[in-house]
C-alpha cells in the first residue's frame, strides 16, 4: 500500500509545490529544519497509532469485544509495521524520505477512518493499515538526519526527534479522552485523521532539498530484505538489533496496557488512566532529550542503556503491583520513572545504528533494526495478552516485563560496540 500511496503522491499536481532549492549549504537551518519536520511527523503518527489503546474501553464496548484484546491489536499493528519499515528503507532511495513520510501520514488517516465505522470486521484491516504508516518513518527520518547531522550531535538530535513518540502518546493521553467524551471514539479517530491528511501537502514544499538524492526507478537493494540481513549480518549490529527487541517489548506493552490496566484494576476512570499515560510519556520526551545529552558526553551509549535497562526492570515490577486505593502521587511516579526509562531510550540506540553503520546506509540499517525492534512490539503485548486469557493477570505480565528488560541489560553487556570500517569505539 505504501508503494501505490507513494507514486500517486508523485502527481505532477504536488511536483510543483517543490519550491525550496536543492541541495542546501550546511547550516544550522539546514539541521534544524529537517530535525523539526520529521519530529512533527513522528509526533502525528505516533498520535494516531496511540489513539486506539487510550479509547480501547469504549471501543471493545461497542464491538462487543473485551477491552483486553487492544494488545492483539498492536501486535497486528507491528507485526504490518515490521515489513513498513523495510519497504520505507527501500522507498527512501526510489522515491525520497519527505515521500515515505507523506505517505505514511495517509496510511495513518486511512486507518483511523476505515476504524471509525465501527465494523468488527474491519478492525484487522485497520490494524495493518496502521502499521503500515508506523513503519517507514524512523527508515526515512534517519536517513535525513544522518546526512544534515554533524557526528557529535547525533546523539541529541536523533534524540529529540524520537521525542515525537512519547510526545505522540502524550497528546493521545491528553486529548482523545476529551474528544471521546465530546464526539465519542469514532468522532476521535475521524478528527486525528483529518490532522494527518493536512499535514501531506505542507510537507510538499521541502521535498526538493530534502529527496534531492533519491534514484526514481531503483530496485531493493539487496533484495526486499537487504536492511534486515546487513543488521544480523554484523556482530555489533546484532546486538543491538536484539537490545532494542528487548526493551521495545518493555515500553510498547506497557504503553499498550497501562490505560486498560488502571481503568480495570486501580478503578480510576478513562481520564484519569490517561492523564497518567500522559505523565509517563512527557516523561519520555524528557529522558530522551536528558539521555541523548549524556550519551557520549557524561556518560557512553552502551553504559547508559545498562543503567536504563535495570531501572525499567524495577519499574515493572512496581506496576506490577498498582492495587485499588493506590496513592495518586505513588501511581504518577512510577509511570513517570517508567517514561523515562521504557521510552526515553530510543534515541540514543538509533544515534548509534546511524553512526556504527556502513557510510551512507543509516536508512538502510535503521531499516533492518527497526524490523527486529518492532519484532518485540509484535512478541509482547501478544505475550502479554495470552497470559491474561490463561487468567494469569496484570501481575504476571509485568514480571514477564521485567525479565525481559534484564535480557536486554545482558546483551549490552557484551563487548564494546565498533562502528563498520572504523575503529571508533563506546
Amino acid at each position: 500500500m505504501l508503494i501505490p500511496i507513494a507514486k500517486c503522491l508523485d502527481h505532477p499536481a504536488f511536483e510543483v509545490m517543490e519550491n525550496t532549492p536543492s541541495p542546501a549549504p550546511p547550516s544550522a537551518r539546514a539541521m534544524m529544519v529537517p530535525l523539526v519536520t520529521m519530529t512533527v511527523v513522528q509526533t502525528l503518527v505516533t498520535t494516531a497509532g496511540f489513539a486506539v489503546p487510550v479509547f480501547a474501553v469504549p471501543l471493545a464496548r461497542d464491538l462487543g469485544i473485551d477491552p483486553g484484546t487492544v494488545g492483539f491489536y498492536m501486535s497486528a499493528v507491528f507485526s504490518t509495521a515490521m515489513f513498513g519499515a523495510i519497504l520505507g528503507g527501500h522507498g527512501v532511495r526510489r522515491f525520497g524520505a519527505i515521500r515515505m513520510v507523506q505517505s505514511a501520514l495517509a496510511a495513518a488517516a486511512l486507518a483511523l477512518a476505515t476504524l471509525s465505522l465501527g465494523v468488527l470486521a474491519l478492525v484487522v484491516p485497520a490494524a495493518l493499515c496502521m502499521g503500515l504508516a508506523y513503519g517507514p518513518t524512523t527508515p526515512a527520518s534517519s536517513h535525513i538526519l544522518a546526512r544534515t547531522t554533524p557526528p557529535r550531535l547525533m546523539p541529541i538530535v536523533f534524540s529529540i526527534k524520537q521525542t515525537g513518540v512519547p510526545l505522540g502518546g502524550a497528546l493521545a493521553g491528553l486529548l482523545v479522552p476529551p474528544m471521546v467524551l465530546a464526539w465519542g471514539w469514532r468522532g476521535a479517530s475521524i478528527a486525528i485523521a483529518a490532522v494527518c491528511l493536512a499535514a501531506i501537502p505542507v510537507l510538499q514544499p521541502l521535498r526538493r532539498r530534502l529527496d534531492h538524492d533519491r534514484a526514481p526507478g531503483a530496485r531493493f537493494q539487496g533484495g526486499f530484505f537487504g536492511p534486515l540481513r546487513l543488521v544480523l549480518g554484523q556482530s555489533t549490529l546484532r546486538r543491538m538489533a536484539l537490545l532494542s527487541f528487548s526493551f521495545s517489548a518493555v515500553g510498547m506493552t506497557m504503553i499498550a496496557y497501562l490505560v486498560t490496566y488502571l481503568i480495570e484494576v486501580v478503578g480510576l476512570d478513562l481520564v484519569a488512566a490517561g492523564m497518567v499515560l500522559a505523565a509517563a510519556q512527557l516523561a519520555g520526551v524528557a529522558g530522551r532529550i536528558v539521555w541523548g545529552a549524556a550519551s557520549g558526553t557524561f556518560i557512553d551509549a552502551r553504559r547508559l542503556l545498562i543503567v536504563l535497562g535495570i531501572v525499567m526492570s524495577g519499574v515493572s515490577l512496581v506496576t506490577a503491583g498498582f492495587a485499588p486505593g493506590w496513592p495518586p502521587l505513588a501511581l504518577y511516579a512510577t509511570a513517570v520513572l517508567f517514561g523515562a526509562t521504557a521510552i526515553g531510550w530510543n534515541g540514543v540506540i538509533l544515534a548509534e545504528f546511524a553512526r556504527i553503520a556502513p557510510p551512507g546506509q543509516a536508512g538502510l540499517a535503521t531499516a533492518g533494526a527497526v524490523f527486529v525492534t518492532f519484532g518485540g512490539i509484535v512478541f509482547a503485548p501478544a505475550l502479554f495478552g495470552l497470559l491474561l486469557a490463561l487468567g494469569i493477570g496484570y501481575t504476571g505480565g509485568f514480571v514477564m516485563l521485567a525479565l525481559m528488560a534484564l535480557i536486554g541489560v545482558g546483551l549490552a553487556m557484551g563487548p564494546p560496540w565498533t562502528a563498520i570500517g572504523g575503529s571508533e569505539r563506546l
